[in-house]
């Protein structure tokens, strides 16, 4: 399912991340690979806040959409 559908606090393991390969790109250098673990912490307005790595980071939720836990 994609990370945007995850309810807070659920800590999940990255399975795919889809997209074209700058968006591919994008999302490894703020931290999230596959096997890698994230946590929601908060889903507001059209961003997703999540722990990923030992930062927090905001995404957009199309951003969220590629990301498959």
């Amino acid at each position: 399912m994609p990370l945007s559908m995850v309810s807070s606090g659920e800590p999940m393991q990255i399975k795919r991340i889809g997209g074209k390969e700058e968006v591919k790109k994008f999302l490894e250098n703020l931290g999230f690979v596959t096997g890698g673990t994230v946590t929601v912490v908060s889903d507001i307005g059209g961003s997703v806040i999540v722990n990923v790595r030992d930062s927090r980071v905001a995404i957009g939720r199309d951003m969220a959409n590629k990301i498959m836990v």
